[in-house]
C-alpha cells in the first residue's frame, strides 16, 4: 500500500502562482511513477501531467505545458506541483497518483493509488 497525502491547495488570482505537494508513506516510493490529475465539477478527472520513477522524464497535458513543473524528491517522499500563471479554468480539485508502470500515463485506470485531492481555485 502507498498512501498519498496533497496539500497546498487554495485560492489564488489568475496570474498567480501555487506549488502541491504529495507526501507519500508505504512501500518503496521511488519505484513509482507519479502523476496528477484534476477533476472540476461536473467534468472527469483529467491528466494534468506525470513524472517517471527517477524523476528523469515528465509529461504534462497540452492545457498545463510551459506553466506546469512536476519534480520529485525520492529522499523526501515527495512530489511537487508548481503552478504558474494560473487560469480561472484551472480550477479544480488536483489529485495525485501512484502507478508501478514504468511511465506515467494519462489514464486513470493505470494509477494504483490516490490521494483524497487538494482544492485550487483560482479567481478572475
Amino acid at each position: 500500500q502507498v498512501q498519498l497525502v496533497e496539500s497546498g491547495g487554495g485560492l489564488v488570482q489568475a496570474g498567480g502562482s501555487l506549488r502541491l505537494s504529495c507526501a507519500a508513506s508505504g512501500r518503496t516510493f521511488s519505484r513509482y511513477a507519479m502523476g496528477w490529475f484534476c477533476q472540476a465539477p461536473g467534468k472527469e478527472r483529467e491528466f494534468v501531467g506525470g513524472i517517471t520513477w527517477s524523476g528523469g522524464r515528465t509529461e504534462y497535458s497540452d492545457s498545463v505545458k510551459g506553466r506546469f513543473t512536476i519534480s520529485r524528491d525520492n529522499a523526501k517522499n515527495t512530489v511537487y506541483l508548481q503552478m504558474n500563471s494560473l487560469k480561472p479554468e484551472d480550477t479544480a480539485v488536483y489529485y495525485c497518483a501512484a502507478t508501478g508502470s514504468n511511465y506515467p500515463g494519462p489514464a486513470v485506470r493505470e494509477y494504483d493509488y490516490w490521494g483524497q485531492g487538494t482544492q485550487v481555485t483560482v479567481s478572475s
